[in-house]
Parts: structure tokens; sequence; C-alpha cells
């Protein structure tokens, strides 16, 4: 049986980085955040399960960032339900932003300070009338 693959522009944009080094890109270097810290998540086996969640996370950040911009349609829909997911209140749903956190052992509100940190750098400044 051949493997079938196909074509998404966001898989073609972001093949050359793994799962954590997307992740990484939301946040400022720190000392949480080492190389190390996630050269060790690189080659961590994860279970299915668990990467079904990182699936989830690294879904959920790109859809935050590709979209943040909309202003109307289909992609403001988008953005706005990744931003209730990311920073609304989730309850106790098994795929909620805080239980994949913690199952992956990720702080909920260091990720959440990022995307907001993040989305402010990428908000375009008022210029000031001279």
């Amino acid at each position: 049986m051949e493997h079938e693959t196909t074509y998404s522009p966001m898989t073609a944009e972001r093949a050359g980085l793994t799962t954590s080094e997307k992740l990484a890109d939301c946040f400022e270097a720190d000392a949480l955040l080492s190389e190390r810290y996630f050269t060790d998540r690189r080659n961590m086996h994860l279970e299915p399960e668990k990467r079904l969640m990182l699936a989830i996370l690294e879904e959920a950040v790109y859809c935050f960032q590709d979209n943040y911009s909309a202003q109307r349609g289909t992609r403001k829909r988008l953005f706005d339900s990744a931003h209730q997911w990311f920073f609304g209140v989730s309850g106790d749903w098994i795929f909620s932003f805080e239980n994949i956190c913690s199952v992956l052992g990720f702080n909920p509100g260091y990720v959440r300070k990022g995307m907001a940190k993040w989305r402010e750098k990428e908000t375009p400044k008022p210029r000031c009338a001279a």
C-alpha cells in the first residue's frame, strides 16, 4: 500500500522545523526555554496521545498567529476560536488548553504570556502626528 501525502501550505512553510522549535518561536529567550530543554524534548519518545495533544497545541499556535490580523470572515472566526482556547476558561475538557499543557509539562501561564507578547509585537503601532 502506498502512503499518500497531501499538500498543505502550513506544512510546506514549516516543514523544516521541529514542533518544539515552532513553539519556541512564540517566546523570547529564557533560562526555562534553553536549547537543552528543547533538545531533550525532541529526543523524547511520546505516546500517541501526547503526540496528538502536541499537534493540537501546535495547530492552535499556527491558527492564532496566521489569523491574528483578520478583521472578518472565516479567518477572524479561526483566530477568535484559537484566542478563546488559549485565554478562555476551558474547564475539564480533555483537550482543553490547561489539560494539554499539564500532560505535556508546559506552564499554561507562561505559554499564554508568550502568545500575548507575540501578538503585541506583531500589532502595528499607531504613528504619532508630527
